[in-house]
């Protein structure tokens, strides 16, 4: 079962997406679907997310939301360009008016240089133009905490970005 916490920041962000007529897809890599699946949790959320994308490895962010390959190369999966492309690349991808981004290092090993375990890049993007980036750099407080964290991180973020979009037909 999903943590209380997660489940009421999925319905605060249902409940403004519903005001505002503005619908979601997710592009999530070390989250594995999280994000989507707790929007789940809230009947009714058929109105507000249309589709969740997996894409864990640097192939599916490239297949699935046109992620630039030099971009993986020259910056990495986990990064903000990384993070941007895929949440643009949902947007190309899907009819919805927001997206949410989310690829890191969960741990607990994958670590490299530069590149800590809980460091997690989140991109938001409106088919307005908004485009937002946050980088998170959790420690080591093990996989799970990463990812609840990272799944409340694109809450906010999502959240932030329905509030500044002009409400959809």
């Amino acid at each position: 079962m999903i943590d209380d916490d997660i489940v009421a920041a999925a319905q605060r962000l249902f409940d403004i997406c519903r005001r505002r007529n503005l619908t979601v897809a997710t592009a999530e890599s070390c989250t594995g679907g999280l994000v989507a699946g707790t929007l789940t949790e809230i009947p009714g959320s058929s109105h507000l997310l249309d589709r969740g994308f997996v894409t864990y490895s640097n192939q599916a962010k490239q297949d699935m939301l046109g992620v630039p390959e030099n971009i993986l190369k020259q910056y990495g999966a986990v990064s903000r360009e990384t993070a941007e492309a895929m949440a643009k690349g949902a947007l190309a991808y899907a009819p919805v008016d927001l997206t949410i981004a989310i690829t890191g290092i969960a741990g607990p090993t994958g670590d490299k240089a530069g590149k800590p375990v809980g460091l997690v890049h989140f991109a938001a993007a409106s088919r307005s133009g908004h485009l937002v980036h946050r980088e998170m750099q959790y420690g080591n407080p093990g996989r799970a905490e990463v990812r609840k964290r990272s799944v409340l991180q694109a809450f906010v973020m999502l959240h932030d970005l329905a509030e500044q979009e002009p409400a959809s037909d």
